[in-house]
């Protein structure tokens, strides 16, 4: 087979093409089929065997992933990517931590394979703010972004984050302090009513013993 039969596509040279046949190829493909993969996408690309672009596998290689541990990785992935064509789970925490926290994917050498393989696309969306702070804290912590992670705690607590919390402060202290009972209105009235009672007592005692 040569490099166009392996990548499933017509001969090309449109570099996105052969892109995203690589892409799709690879989520199926691991072992030798990964090795030949990779070499066909080098063949198609026009790389030399050095500047091979799938990084992830020399990551893979690094930390002796089985073949068990490498279907985890693509399981990861795939999950991750389907999230991500939604907007509305892709802004939810708990959903992520769904995902990527449950055994064996909390492992550390595999969570090192998730991260190498999710890198590219996740960490560029989390630093241009495309998830709410939520994920991307906690993103930041479990891949071990930790530039990520202090750009993140330096944002909560910068002047910009806390001023409309201190914005929504300032009306409701107002509306306790408008709340509050007035001391200064009550004893009048209480003294005017005294004055009153008197007059009118003497008014009666006045009737009366006329």
């Amino acid at each position: 087979m040569n490099c166009w039969e392996i990548l499933g596509i017509d001969p090309t040279r449109d570099r996105a093409a052969i892109d995203q046949a690589y892409e799709q190829q690879k989520k199926f493909a691991d072992g030798e089929d990964l090795d030949r993969l990779q070499q066909a996408y080098r063949e198609a690309s026009g790389e030399p065997a050095e500047a091979a672009r799938p990084a992830v596998s020399r990551s893979r290689a690094e930390v002796s992933l089985s073949a068990q541990d490498q279907q985890v990785v693509r399981e990861v992935a795939i999950q991750v990517r389907a999230l991500l064509n939604d907007s509305r789970r892709a802004a939810d925490e708990g959903i992520w931590r769904a995902i990527l926290t449950e055994p064996p994917a909390d492992q550390s050498h595999i969570r090192s394979a998730i991260a190498a393989e999710l890198e590219p696309q996740i960490r560029p969306m989390a630093e241009n703010g495309a998830f709410p702070v939520p994920v991307v804290a906690f993103l930041g912590d479990w891949f071990g972004w930790q530039e990520l992670q202090d750009a993140q705690d330096a944002g909560l607590h910068s002047p910009e984050q806390q001023a409309p919390e201190q914005a929504h402060a300032a009306p409701e202290q107002t509306t306790r302090e408008d709340s509050r009972p007035s001391d200064t209105s009550f004893w009048p009235a209480v003294v005017g009513w005294v004055v009153a009672l008197a007059v009118l007592a003497a008014i009666f005692d006045s009737i009366s013993g006329g």
